[in-house]
């Protein structure tokens, strides 16, 4: 499956994309009046702002995890210290243990009356107190190294419970992204097979494009998919072998013209139900069958990556997905492997 790169955002930005998501109206009527005749564009924009929460609901779930590694790196670290501590406290047993054994515990005079050599006990003496300062400096490090464990260890705990705030806010997030856009399908789809069960086209619902400034001369029908029956395959569902390449994707889903053209044909009805077919430089033609909706209508001239329509499940179609054909004319029966074309246009499908 491919997928397009995103831009991190926040948390906070998620929940304000939930917040436009839920100020959606959803009362049944289109933009236009709830006419009847056409897909609200209201419809194709709540879909729209789904797919956009559920892009920024991945984007705080790789921040989310970034903030797992952050926390398992404190872990690590005091760790480290707890080690340290351990050890400088074993420093300190062992001094403790020595001055015990050597008489420490007895006044510097009475141990220089009885000494048999008092300059060899100055020196000890003087050995001693570079151990009572080497002790000194072990217990106020010891000290300062358990206060920043302490410090550590509240940040550590502050860390894994911001972690667990955020994915609960994500999990809620997405279960109602998940609702919200299963609303939204459902609705489109409903629609779009009323419409050919009447015999009357939809209209032509006009969605905000993507940014197509710069971009390349062909691209994929749509930018994420898994490829499904292929062309020249066979099955009960054909008269004969498959006419084109089939993309698996959600009712919905927007749909793009793979390159520079004219639109020849808006139609709905038969085994291709709601369908788009564009003429393109050389006489190429591609078609879009199965669609839910249409964002073109006959004669508009579109660009590569435009949206034209979104995917659906209309005519003899077993499922949500796009039945996409590239033809040498603008019938059927001039069909050709979509595969190949798109590739040698620097387009491969994976």
């Amino acid at each position: 499956m491919r997928s397009s790169r995103r831009r991190p955002l926040l948390v906070p930005v998620l929940l304000c994309a939930l917040a436009v998501l839920a100020a959606r109206p959803t009362d049944g009527r289109d933009g236009d009046g709830g006419s009847g005749t056409a897909l609200g564009p209201q419809v194709a924009r709540l879909y729209e702002d789904a797919a956009t929460a559920t892009r920024q609901y991945e984007d705080g779930r790789r921040a989310a995890e970034a903030q797992r590694a952050k926390a398992l790196e404190y872990e690590r670290l005091l760790d480290g210290q707890r080690q340290k501590i351990d050890a400088m406290r074993e420093d300190l047993g062992r001094i403790a243990r020595a001055q015990y054994r050597s008489g420490g515990g007895l006044p510097l005079t009475a141990r220089m009356l009885l000494a048999d050599d008092p300059d060899g006990l100055m020196r000890g003496q003087r050995a001693v107190a570079r151990a009572n300062l080497a002790v000194d400096r072990t217990i106020g490090k010891n000290l300062r190294a358990e206060a920043r464990l302490v410090a550590d260890e509240a940040k550590a705990q502050s860390a894994w419970q911001a972690l667990e705030k955020r994915n609960a806010d994500l999990a809620e997030l997405k279960k109602k992204i998940e609702s919200k856009l299963e609303a939204a399908r459902s609705r489109l789809e409903g629609r779009a097979d009323s419409s050919v069960a009447a015999g009357s086209c939809p209209g032509a619902v006009r969605l905000d494009q993507p940014d197509m400034s710069a971009g390349p001369s062909w691209v994929a029908p749509v930018e994420t998919y898994e490829l499904s029956a292929s062309f020249g395959s066979g099955g009960a569902r054909w008269a004969n072998r498959h006419t084109g390449q089939d993309f698996a994707v959600p009712v919905g889903t927007p749909v793009r013209s793979v390159g520079a053209g004219r639109v020849l044909k808006v139609s709905c009805g038969g085994a291709f139900g709601i369908q788009v077919v564009i003429q393109h430089a050389g006489g190429y033609c591609t078609q879009y069958a199965h669609l839910a909706a249409v964002a073109v209508d006959q004669g508009d001239r579109v660009d590569a990556g435009q949206w034209i329509g979104q995917s659906g499940t209309t005519g003899n179609s077993t499922g949500p997905h796009l039945h996409f054909e590239v033809r040498v004319t603008p019938e059927m029966g001039s069909a050709l492997d979509p595969v190949p074309w798109l590739s040698q246009r620097g387009v491969p499908l994976l």
